[in-house]
């Protein structure tokens, strides 16, 4: 559609002049896109450039002209989504001018002279080089590189409250095959009356993320008092104890809900008084599979199977009889006769599956074998018969003898500690000790070896005391004394962590279990420690 206005001959050539592509107007005023026109019907207005008509004018579109073409895009998708920010702060920092100059100096060396002092000093320096290889001046000493941690921290204290309402001490403490989870025995360890009382083992795992240490993983509940208890050497959820009934038990902890798996029952094998150690023994006729062994204040050591139907069957069993113990011109304190000597602690050498040390009520420590087919006085009832395993009595405490320890690192030594408030280091070569350390005026309940460093034990005191000894520091004094109860209340039981070794756990008459963390002092064994331990032993056997 073209405009009814002709285009005058003015407009024409400025058109052509200017090149545009347009000479006409579309309808309703659309002119050329170049020029700014106001086109009416009558002619043109050239704004800005001087010529106009005297029509009525109307402003057009000011753009530069192109062809037009068709195009379409794509439907753009938008959708909303949620974001956050942090919050951040801005903080000025200053660094200060280095105070050192970094400037560069020249090395000034005198090649030859440094090369005449070297072949004077050689034969010197060669021949104190080679007395230093021979030297013992350093020997035990250890570069400290780190800062090492000497404190004893308590980690963790962890108790039962219904057990502590019922004032239930705690008399046994173990750590399982893996070190994360302690297990404690509640019973009563002062009261020589017979109690139907029934009493608790509870089991926390340290590395539960939300630890409640009043409120055990699990609890089991046993007909009487619990003595002592153990748990397997090599599967975690197995733990057996000793009853103050007599008799032995093993519970599945992964079974919370009938945790039982094995009891000896009351039958003619049965202990008749307080079982005071259990311990998990080697089979060597079954390779892997182990025995349960108990002891007792009846004077019987029993070895029990298990049975398809839940009960423990005596294997073997041992009797100490006071007749059959081998005398010593040091040992007449003792009556002689037919009569039970009660054990009240036991220990197995970690060289010899057959040789063991047990505690006895009369103050003495016998050393023991299993290998032994001496047979034990007849006694009434039973369906194995006794052997007398004791070999060997040594110099008695002045009271019972509460536990017994032998060394992980050496085949001969052992430890004793009683009533009497001392601990013996005795070899099993000799009667007599090698070393009496008188800690105590009250009892001591318990000594362990550490199962990391040679020197180093643990004794739990009556005092309410935790005492961890060094003999490479002193063989007299203890390195470190830990005050584990108040108004000394007695701590009865101890048990270091074999795999977590930075772990010692104890238990009081309070009712309550602490576990401590103990430094690199204890944990790492120091250069030459072994030989140490060796040379201990031999001088003083000597």
């Amino acid at each position: 559609m073209h405009c009814p206005a002709q285009p005058s001959a003015q407009l024409t050539a400025l058109h052509s002049s200017m090149h545009c592509p347009a000479l006409h107007c579309t309808a309703q005023c659309l002119a050329c896109p170049v020029l700014r026109l106001y086109c009416v019907p009558a002619g043109c207005w050239i704004r800005g450039e001087g010529s106009m008509c005297d029509s009525r004018s109307v402003r057009l579109t000011e753009s530069v002209f192109f062809n037009q073409k068709s195009c379409q895009t794509g439907e753009v998708a938008m959708a909303e989504v949620a974001v956050q920010s942090r919050s951040s702060r801005d903080a000025a920092v200053q660094t200060d001018q280095s105070a050192v100059p970094d400037v560069q100096q020249g090395a000034c060396v005198d090649d030859s002279g440094v090369l005449a002092f070297l072949r004077r000093v050689e034969e010197v320096v060669i021949k104190e080089l080679n007395k230093n290889v021979t030297s013992r001046a350093f020997d035990g000493f250890d570069v400290n590189w780190t800062d090492q941690n000497r404190t004893v921290l308590c980690l963790h204290t962890l108790s039962y409250p219904e057990a502590q309402d019922q004032h239930l001490q705690v008399t046994g403490v173990s750590w399982n095959a893996t070190g994360s989870v302690v297990a404690c025995s509640y019973g009563r360890l002062n009261d020589g009356d017979w109690s139907t009382e029934k009493s608790y083992v509870c089991t926390w795992n340290l590395d539960r993320r939300r630890l409640d240490p009043q409120r055990p993983d699990l609890v089991v509940d046993a007909p009487s008092s619990v003595m002592c208890l153990a748990f397997h050497p090599s599967q975690p959820s197995l733990i057996a104890a000793g009853l103050f009934s007599g008799e032995t038990v093993v519970w599945d902890t992964s079974k919370p809900e009938d945790p039982l798996m094995w009891r000896t029952g009351m039958t003619d094998d049965t202990h008749t008084d307080p079982v005071y150690q259990v311990h998990w023994l080697p089979d060597a006729k079954h390779g892997n599979h182990v025995q349960l062994l108990s002891a007792s204040t009846d004077g019987k050591i029993l070895v029990w199977r298990e049975e398809r139907d839940g009960r423990l069957m005596v294997a073997e069993g041992f009797a100490l009889v006071a007749q059959q113990i081998p005398r010593s011109a040091q040992l007449r304190k003792l009556v002689w006769g037919e009569a039970a000597v009660g054990v009240t602690s036991l220990s197995f050498s970690h060289f010899d599956p057959h040789v063991f040390v047990v505690g006895v009520e009369g103050g003495f420590s016998l050393k023991c074998s299993t290998a032994a087919d001496t047979p034990a006085p007849c006694r009434t009832g039973g369906s194995v018969p006794l052997r007398a395993p004791a070999e060997l009595a040594f110099s008695p405490h002045s009271g019972p003898v509460y536990s017994v320890s032998c060394s992980p690192f050496h085949r001969n030594l052992f430890l004793s500690c009683g009533t009497d408030g001392q601990v013996h280091l005795s070899s099993m070569l000799q009667t007599q000790p090698l070393i009496s350390l008188q800690l105590s005026t009250k009892y001591l309940f318990c000594v362990r070896w550490s199962p990391v460093r040679p020197l180093v034990f643990a004794v739990a005191s009556g005092e309410g005391d935790v005492h961890l000894f060094d003999f490479e520091k002193s063989s007299q004094k203890p390195a470190v004394s830990i005050k584990q109860a108040v108004d000394e209340c007695p701590v009865y039981c101890l048990e270091f962590n074999t795999k977590q070794t930075q772990l010692l756990a104890a238990g009081d008459a309070a009712g309550t279990v602490k576990v401590w963390q103990l430094s690199s002092d204890f944990t790492e064994q120091r250069p030459r420690e072994m030989n140490h331990l060796e040379q201990l032993a031999s001088e003083l056997t000597d």
